[in-house]
C-alpha cells in the first residue's frame, strides 16, 4: 500500500511537471508567433562581444581615472565581425562605457561604413559574471532545499518564463495590463502552489487566498492612483512608453497597476500558503474543530504574520527608492513638495497596496480553509 501511495505521489508530481511543460511551450510559441514593429531604423548597427587588445591612447587628465576617453584596439569575440580586429574607441560614463585594460571584456556597438567597421565601447561585458551568479543561486537552492529545492528552482523558472513570454507579449499586442497580470498570476500561483504542496486541499485554499489577495491589491491601487490622479503615464520612462504605445497597442495607463500584482504575488503566496498549512495541520490533529475555530485560529497565525511580511514588501520598496529619498533629504524638500511628487506618490501606492493585499489574504485564506477543511468527526 505503501508503495502504491508513492507511485500515486510521484504520477501526481510528473502530471504537475508536464502541466508546467505544456504551458510553457504553450507561452513560448504565442511570443514567437507575436510581429513586434521596429522602433530602431536597420542601419547595420550591431552589438558584439569584444576584448581590449591594446589601449592605444587616453586623455593623460584622466590617467589612472575611471573615467575620460580612451582609444582602443579590439578583437571581435561574437557576431558577424567575429575574429577581426578594429579600432575603437571608449567614453566612459556612469551608464555607457567603460575604463578599459589590455584584457578587458566589453560589449561593442559596431558600425559599417562603406569597407571600414567603427566600434565604440557600449558597456563591460557582465554576461559571465550574471551567468555565474545565477547558477550559484539555483545550485544553493538545491543544496539546501533537496527535493523541495527542485520543485522551487522550477516553480521560478515557470514564473519568470511565464512573465517574459506571456505577460509582457499580452501587453504589447492590446490585451488589458490588468487582466493579463491576472491571468498570469492564477498560473504560476497555481502550478507554484502545486509543485510544492501537492494537489491538496491545502494548496487549493492556498491558491484561491493567493489569486483574492493579489487581486485585492491592484484594485486598491486602482482607487488610490484614481484618487491621487496617478496612472501608468507619470513614470520616469514615460517617454520611451509613449513612443512605443503610438506604434503598438500598449496600454500605458494600466502598467503600473498590473506591475502591482505581479510585485506582491510572492510575499502574498507566502502567507497564505503558511495559513492554510497551519489550518490544515489543526483540523487533522483536531478532527471536532468548527468552522468558526478554524477561522479564528487562521486569523490569529496571519496577525503573527502580517508584521513581518508587511515590513518586508514595504522594505524591499523603501530600498528600491534610497536615491530618490537621499535626493529629497540632500535638497531639503519640503513636505507638500514630497508628497506632490509623482515617484513619491506611486511608491507609496505600490507599498501599502502590496501591503494590503497581504493584510485581507489572511482572512481569505482562513475562510476558505476553514470551509474546505472542516471535518464534522
Amino acid at each position: 500500500m505503501e508503495n502504491k501511495g508513492k507511485f500515486g505521489e510521484r504520477m501526481l508530481v510528473l502530471g504537475i511537471y508536464a502541466a508546467v511543460l505544456l504551458i510553457l511551450a504553450g507561452a513560448v510559441l504565442f511570443y514567437q508567433r507575436v510581429e513586434r514593429t521596429p522602433l530602431v531604423p536597420d542601419d547595420g548597427t550591431e552589438f558584439a562581444k569584444a576584448v581590449v587588445l591594446e589601449v592605444t591612447s587616453e586623455d593623460p587628465a584622466q590617467e589612472g581615472i575611471d573615467a575620460g576617453n580612451q582609444q582602443l584596439r579590439l578583437e571581435i569575440t561574437s557576431g558577424s565581425h567575429k575574429g577581426e580586429i578594429v579600432d575603437g574607441s571608449s567614453m566612459n560614463g556612469y551608464l555607457y562605457g567603460a575604463y578599459c585594460e589590455e584584457g578587458t571584456k566589453v560589449i561593442v556597438r559596431l558600425s559599417e561604413y562603406g569597407d571600414s567597421l567603427a566600434a565604440s565601447v557600449y558597456n563591460y561585458d557582465r554576461e559571465l559574471p550574471i551567468l555565474f551568479m545565477a547558477v550559484f543561486f539555483l545550485l544553493m537552492m538545491w543544496l539546501v532545499g533537496g527535493k523541495r529545492g527542485i520543485h522551487s528552482i522550477t516553480a521560478l523558472i515557470f514564473t519568470f518564463g511565464l512573465i517574459l513570454t506571456l505577460y509582457i507579449p499580452l501587453m504589447y499586442i492590446g490585451c488589458s495590463p490588468f487582466l493579463a497580470a491576472v491571468l498570469c498570476v492564477a498560473l504560476i500561483t497555481s502550478l507554484s502552489i502545486l509543485l510544492i504542496g501537492g494537489i491538496t486541499k491545502k494548496s487549493l485554499c492556498a491558491i484561491i487566498g493567493t489569486v483574492a489577495g493579489v487581486v485585492a491589491a491592484g484594485v486598491i491601487a486602482l482607487i488610490f492612483g484614481n484618487a491621487a490622479h496617478i496612472s501608468g503615464n507619470n513614470v520616469e520612462s514615460i517617454e520611451t512608453l509613449v513612443y512605443i504605445g503610438q506604434n503598438t497597442k500598449l496600454n500605458i495607463s494600466e502598467m503600473l497597476f498590473s506591475g502591482i500584482l505581479i510585485s506582491s504575488l510572492g510575499a502574498v503566496m507566502d502567507v497564505a500558503m503558511s495559513v492554510s498549512s497551519a489550518l490544515t495541520e489543526i483540523s487533522e490533529k483536531s478532527p471536532g474543530i468548527s468552522r468558526k475555530e478554524l477561522f479564528r485560529s487562521g486569523m490569529q497565525i496571519g496577525r503573527d504574520m502580517i508584521g513581518t511580511m508587511s515590513n518586508t514588501l514595504i522594505l524591499a520598496y523603501v530600498g528600491s527608492s534610497v536615491n530618490t529619498l537621499m535626493i529629497i533629504y540632500a535638497y531639503q524638500y519640503s513636505a507638500h513638495q514630497v508628497f506632490g511628487m509623482y515617484s513619491i506618490g506611486i511608491e507609496i501606492m505600490q507599498s501599502l497596496s502590496g501591503t494590503l493585499g497581504i493584510i485581507l489574504t489572511v482572512p481569505f485564506v482562513s475562510a476558505v480553509s476553514a470551509y474546505a477543511l472542516y471535518n464534522k468527526e
